[in-house]
């Protein structure tokens, strides 16, 4: 049934922080009003179009298509505040009444941001003018142009910009009215109300919805003073005068406007205009040039000839089952419609590779196709490793093609822009993504404007479990500290947080995604630009699909730049490697995986893949490829039965011998979804693209879907002979693996990688480890885990040196490599390329005074040289750090009044250094108290974000030395039975809530010869969680996690100690030997005096010479008790030697 109102103007959070609400709360509400339109008008943009359309469709709404524009006051070009103030702007809605109104919508909204964006995208009525075809417009709020002059006493002035949007617009322009309490709306009706008498316009009522609920107009008014940078308490800030705007019934707009049932009845009339519908499912390629060499101009005929030759390339003969695959592909390509896709894809994937591009060896489910491995798209033999072309382009299932293609991270905007030269720079952009409030950020931004103090905030925020996409809810329950706030001091903060939680927050570019269109982009998507100019879409990658348009995700890879940059490293010493056509039966490179070593090894580095790794013991590329399959949510239960299988631990059993074959490289076990297509292909007679359907049937739990195919499957394997019991079982076997089976393709593309990255660093650890550390030169917590790799690889990372160190991390030679200078805080490249040109140019620094006469001082300025001091990058140099810190602004002055004499040719009067030191007499160091060794590395880490010079742990050696019962040095092997205790200092702490919601800690303990992860389960959280702060130096007992060697240390927490009361706690009893021979009563007697003068509570055991024994005699001083201080136990120590002293 039809409502007799229609709300006309409104927002969603997609008018980014004003509209409070989700599209899905808005197409929920109007359907709860039991109104069957309803339009969407954000302010200036076209976001929410696509997920506001199909929404409203599902729920049965008819969804009006609008938007709120800005409409500059003269040329939308002219870009200057007005002289009264006010940013040169009006409002006005436009509604898309057909489908040239949408296009002409989509024209006028790119305008505003490409063209008129001055505070707001603006339009102005010259565009209008040409692009108002199809649109309906309304007169707007008080903002409006019409409005804003009659509330300024310009009756007259609002009457010509009436007459004139009525000459724009026709019939289809409408005076708006609203009434939301506010005294000027009232005059505004009034007003309104004789204009349209005048000029027998038609009114139109509305109001201007930015939330659901008249409950969340408080939660909107924070939004607004997000949006503002305002705080709630600000007098000046903007705010909305009443709690009106929200989505009003039917029955309160006929009490508002019950003088006005005409404009009540326009909002019906206006909705029953609009026809239109958004072109869904469509396929819109761009046409690929074809080259003139080509004989022929059919897309399908030339991609087979491309194809036929790069298959004659990579295998040379092409036997009958390769030439079937191929025509087959080329068949399914073909009447799909897709040769234009692959073409344009081989095209800019050959550019790349051409240009010296690093590309990917493949991504998803493309690597399935032999067409995309002829082609060069991908480097991965399908017919290999059995891979499916139906899993990725199923005839069945017609919806574009997905191919990804990584590329090296530092260089695919190059590619970028080739395709941006190749279709024109109208067809080619990026593609806008939205960031949202989640949990914590909702709470931070709420607090923050309702004037919680930091700390206060703070600790909300950290006592929401940090846990993926969890929500507040969720956090309320697996929290009791975080409950106990929401029900006490913060309950408003939590309720309000709650309304804006998951709402959108921000526009950005999408990391990876561009889309191409077939002609100019505004025909079919609105275009945005950013505050930093950036041109996006204003549709989201989801929006784009559904529209048909080619998207593609050009992904940046950083372990293809650290693979090039190696590589790279490694031919600047004469070698030359081919890392494409590596050998994958390499030894050595399955030893690094057996062992877990794999720090900086693709897809394998977390802790868990490593002890799995260890135990799986993997010898051949097939078990690599399953390991990434099988490490994530669901499937990794199956790891451990996996691992059995393979050691023959655990019998492999098949279902069905037809399985066999598709089953023996997983022994037995179901990992790819690849291998459910097989299965049905092969027990049923499925096609492979039934199978496929199947098979997502499964992953997305479509029931009644899977219904219908078990009756299939059932039916097909009765007629292969399979009893109907036995193929039920087969069908519930692979639809409980079907939800968790993982793309096999993408799989095997990625374990290229891992093998490369673990060849690199088998073969050339020093080049590989230094790549690996300049490409994470942004992330400090990376670049300590890697510090830490190379220790235990026998690789020292040397301190930053200005005289040897390059921007980048470099090897010097196979054991040592120089500290990147980029790595270090406010030193830019453009300082790093002026210090470093020089250097070679005309050798090293000398002094610091040296450095300033012969660099450009704008560039290496006292906050660069400054830093250089802090790092250490000036050791080398002559003086301390003190020394040089303190001469920056002399040396600054000095290399100035260098400079200028040498610009006025004025220094070196007769062509002799001489005369140059006696005109400009270089300073000396000043007489300064070197820093202590704490406060040099307090300042290093200020700029490096760690220590790489000493560490503050040093001050602690004797106690971590003496109670550390791990030695971190290599051949040593720990039993998971043992117990350790290992000291250090608490860092990455991450807390967690267990499965009976009990708080729990992870956390890294940086120790002097290396490294620990521990894991703290709730009991021993509950008893030592006060320790457990960033920065705190602590014993940990436990066991480790698994046996392993010490690279790979995991400890389960028994206990947690303070470095303070280490020797209190630990010291129950302190042994001496004494040295073999004869043991005087004097020696004796002066060990007690020394003893009785630095008492305590630890027993005192001699260990004394056995003649009659190999074993010492023990001998308890019963009536001492000693102290275990550090002073104390060097004085014994020295006496006695180190190795007769020590502490139980």
């Amino acid at each position: 049934m039809k409502s007799e109102f229609v709300h006309l103007h409104n927002h969603s959070d997609y008018s980014l922080l004003d509209g409070a609400q989700r599209i899905d709360q808005l197409v929920g509400t109007i359907d709860e009003l039991n109104m069957d339109a309803v339009a969407l008008t954000e302010h200036g943009n076209m976001f929410s179009v696509v997920p506001y359309y199909k929404q409203a469709k599902k729920a049965g709404i008819k969804p009006i298509i609008g938007c709120e524009i800005y409409v500059a006051t003269g040329s939308r070009f002219d870009k200057h505040q007005r002289p009264g103030g006010g940013w040169g702007n009006n409002h006005l809605i436009l509604l898309a009444q057909n489908s040239t109104g949408y296009k002409n919508l989509m024209k006028l909204v790119t305008a505003g941001y490409l063209e008129g964006f001055y505070y707001r995208p603006r339009i102005d009525k010259q565009l209008l003018r040409e692009y108002n075809e199809g649109l309906i417009c309304l007169s707007g709020c008080l903002k409006g142009e019409v409005p804003e002059k009659m509330l300024n006493g310009d009756y007259e002035g609002a009457r010509n910009t009436a007459i004139e949007y009525s000459e724009i617009f026709g019939d289809r322009y409408f005076l708006e009215i609203q009434n939301h309490g506010i005294p000027e709306e009232e005059a505004n009706i009034q007003n309104m109300k004789k204009l349209s008498s005048d000029l027998g316009l038609p009114l139109v009522c509305t109001n201007d919805a930015h939330y659901c609920k008249q409950s969340h107009s408080e939660a909107h008014d924070i939004h607004i003073c997000l949006g503002t940078g305002k705080e709630r308490s600000d007098p000046n800030r903007l705010r909305y005068a009443t709690p009106e705007f929200y989505f009003k019934t039917q029955d309160e707009m006929h009490h508002l406007f019950k003088e006005f049932p005409q404009a009540i009845e326009n909002t019906r009339r206006i909705a029953d205009s609009i026809d239109l519908s958004l072109p869904m499912g469509e396929s819109h390629l761009p046409n690929f040039p074809i080259p003139e060499s080509a004989n022929t101009a059919d897309p399908d005929e030339y991609l087979r000839s491309l194809t036929n030759a790069g298959a004659t390339n990579h295998y040379g003969e092409i036997s009958p089952e390769i030439q079937k695959r191929i025509d087959h592909e080329l068949n399914v390509i073909k009447n799909m419609g897709f040769a234009g896709y692959f073409l344009i894809t081989a095209d800019f994937v050959k550019y790349a590779k051409e240009s010296k591009i690093p590309v990917g060896p493949g991504r998803g489910s493309a690597a399935g196709s032999i067409v995309s491995y002829a082609l060069g798209i991908t480097s991965i033999d399908p017919l290999k490793h059995d891979l499916l072309f139906e899993r990725f382009l199923n005839p069945d299932r017609i919806s574009m093609p997905d191919i990804d293609i990584d590329f090296c991270i530092e260089r695919r905007g190059e590619v970028i822009d080739y395709i941006k030269d190749q279709y024109g720079d109208s067809s080619v952009t990026q593609i806008i993504t939205f960031g949202k409030m989640k949990a914590k950020q909702v709470v931070r931004d709420v607090g923050r404007v309702m004037g919680y103090s930091f700390s206060d905030v703070d600790k909300i925020a950290k006592a929401i479990p940090n846990e993926l996409n969890i929500t507040l809810n969720k956090a309320l329950e697996k929290s009791p500290e975080l409950s106990d706030m929401a029900d006490g001091d913060y309950k408003e903060l939590m309720e309000h947080s709650k309304v804006l939680e998951g709402m959108n927050r921000h526009a950005s570019i999408h990391a990876a995604g561009v889309v191409i269109a077939p002609g100019e982009l505004t025909d079919y998507v609105p275009l945005y630009k950013s505050t930093t100019d950036d041109v996006t879409s204003q549709y989201d990658m989801k929006g784009l699909e559904e529209l048909g348009l080619l998207k593609m995700d050009f992904l940046g890879l950083r372990n293809l730049t650290v693979i090039d940059k190696a590589i790279k490293l490694i031919e600047a010493n004469g070698e030359s490697i081919d890392i494409e056509k590596l050998s994958f039966e390499n030894s050595e490179v399955y030893k690094l995986f057996s062992k877990g070593h794999t720090i900086g090894v693709f897809q394998f580095e977390s802790s868990g893949m490593r002890e799995f790794l260890k135990k799986l013991q993997p010898t051949v590329l097939e078990d690599l490829i399953a390991m990434n399959a099988l490490y994530r949510p669901g499937p990794m239960s199956n790891i451990d039965d996996f691992i059995s299988r393979k050691h023959g631990e655990k019998k492999i059993v098949y279902p069905h011998p037809l399985m066999e074959p598709i089953l023996k490289e997983t022994y037995g076990i179901i990992v790819y979804q690849e291998q459910v297509m097989q299965i049905a292909h092969e027990i049923a007679g499925f096609t492979l693209a039934e199978a496929d359907i199947m098979r997502r049937a499964m992953g997305k739990k479509i029931k009644s879907l899977m219904d219908e195919l078990a009756i299939k499957f059932v039916t097909g394997a009765e007629g292969k002979g399979i009893k109907k019991k036995k193929a039920e079982e087969i069908f519930s076997l692979i639809e409980k693996f079907a939800q968790y089976g993982f793309n096999k393709s993408h799989s095997t593309a990625y374990a290229y990688v891992a093998y490369q990255t673990a060849w690199l660093k088998v073969h050339h650890p020093a080049e590989f480890m230094s790549a690996n550390l300049t490409s994470e030169m942004g992330s400090i917590d990376r670049i300590v885990v890697l510090i830490n790799e190379c220790k235990k690889m026998g690789i020292e990372v040397r301190p930053p040196d200005i005289n040897i160190s390059f921007e980048d991390f470099r090897p010097i030679d196979n054991k040592t490599i120089s500290y990147g200078l980029n790595a270090i805080k406010n030193v830019g490249t453009k300082a790093l390329e002026t210090i470093i040109n020089e250097r070679i140019s005309n050798g090293p620094y000398k002094n610091i005074f040296d450095i300033c006469s012969r660099v450009e001082q704008q560039k290496v300025n006292k906050r660069v040289l400054e830093s250089l001091v802090y790092s250490g990058s000036m050791d080398s140099l002559e003086g301390s750090r003190a020394q040089n810190f303190d001469a920056v602004d002399i040396a600054i002055k000095y290399g100035q009044k260098i400079q200028q004499e040498t610009d006025k040719n004025q220094v070196d009067l007769f062509g002799t250094e001489d005369n140059k030191n006696e005109l400009i007499k270089t300073p000396i160091l000043g007489n300064i108290e070197e820093w202590l060794e704490k406060e040099a590395l307090s300042k290093e880490m200020e700029v490096l974000g760690l220590y790489v010079s000493g560490h503050p742990l040093l001050e602690h050696a004797d106690d971590l030395e003496e109670f550390t019962t791990v030695s971190f040095e290599e051949g040593q092997e720990i039993s998971k039975k043992d117990t350790v205790l290992v000291g250090g200092m608490i860092t990455k702490i991450v807390r967690r809530y267990d499965k009976r919601n009990r708080e729990m800690a992870f956390f890294d303990l940086d120790c002097l010869g290396g490294h620990a992860e521990i894991v703290v389960f709730s009991d021993c959280y509950k008893s030592y969680s006060n320790l457990i702060d960033d920065g705190n130096v602590v014993f940990v007992r436990g066991k480790p996690s698994e046996t392993s060697d010490f690279s790979d240390l995991k400890i389960l927490s028994d206990e947690i100690i303070s470095v303070e009361n280490v020797r209190d706690r630990l010291s129950q009893c302190l042994n001496i030997k004494f040295a073999i021979g004869k043991v005087e009563t004097t020696d004796i007697d002066e060990l007690m005096n020394i003893s009785k003068s630095n008492p305590g509570s630890c027993k005192l055991l001699f260990h004394l010479p056995n003649p009659d024994s190999p074993k010492p005699l023990k001998v308890l001083a019963h009536n001492v008790s000693v102290s275990t201080n550090v002073t104390f136990i060097k004085q014994l120590r020295d006496k006695y030697g180190k190795d007769n002293v020590w502490i139980d």
